[in-house]
């Protein structure tokens, strides 16, 4: 039986010079974040940025909701990784953060696949849901607090096959420390454990990043 290996900053150093090469507009993002002092672990990791690509390179993805656009890395990500006719909804509701995502989607010609909504989540997606709107895939990474709420509505905005993708389930480990019993830590394990006995769909736990939860609608 194979062991896992622990992933230092070296082997993750590593992982990244012999890996898909992130372009110049990406690392531009990742280098303002890191200007942003602590919020910038809002920001997906740049192993997830691959696993993105490559999911929906591999999927077939032609529509995305993304649920969480932070400063617009995982967005960008994302819409470079769909065809030339892929479209993608992204949802928040910090009309100042949008606007710096939105000048980096620009400077990438991004713009024309990505659609900002800004407001309340929840009633953009009850919106979305109205016209019928479908997607290929719906990637979760806002408020943990309604990450429940954001799965089940996404489920009805996604046919048989479709993809929920949801950010931060391994909570920088402390879902296994049971000392830590704060409110987002016991949201986060109670959300895992919510996903893991749903008969919806089938899901994987994938230790990239902060921990990706990938479902499958059944």
């Amino acid at each position: 039986m194979g062991s896992t290996l622990p992933i230092t900053k070296e082997i993750e150093n590593y992982i990244s010079n012999h890996s898909l090469e992130l372009t110049t507009v990406q690392k531009e993002i990742i280098s303002y974040n890191n200007s942003l002092g602590d919020i910038k672990r809002m920001q997906i990791s740049t192993s997830q940025c691959h696993f993105l690509h490559l999911i929906i390179k591999i999927s077939n993805i032609k529509k995305i909701l993304e649920i969480g656009t932070f400063t617009g890395l995982s967005a960008l990500t994302m819409s470079l990784s769909l065809p030339s006719g892929g479209e993608l909804i992204t949802l928040d509701k910090n009309e100042e953060r949008n606007k710096v995502a939105s000048s980096f989607f620009k400077k990438a010609k991004q713009e024309n696949k990505i659609k900002s909504i800004i407001g309340s989540a929840l009633e953009s997606i009850t919106n979305l849901k109205k016209k019928k709107q479908k997607f290929d895939l719906v990637f979760i990474d806002a408020d943990k607090e309604n990450y429940k709420n954001y799965y089940n509505q996404s489920l009805d905005l996604i046919e048989k096959n479709g993809l929920i993708i949801v950010d931060n389930v391994l909570w920088h480990g402390e879902v296994v420390d049971t000392k830590k019993q704060d409110k987002l830590t016991t949201v986060i394990r109670e959300f895992n454990i919510y996903v893991n006995r749903d008969k919806r769909t089938e899901n994987l736990i994938i230790p990239v990043g902060d921990g990706l939860t990938v479902c499958r609608k059944l």
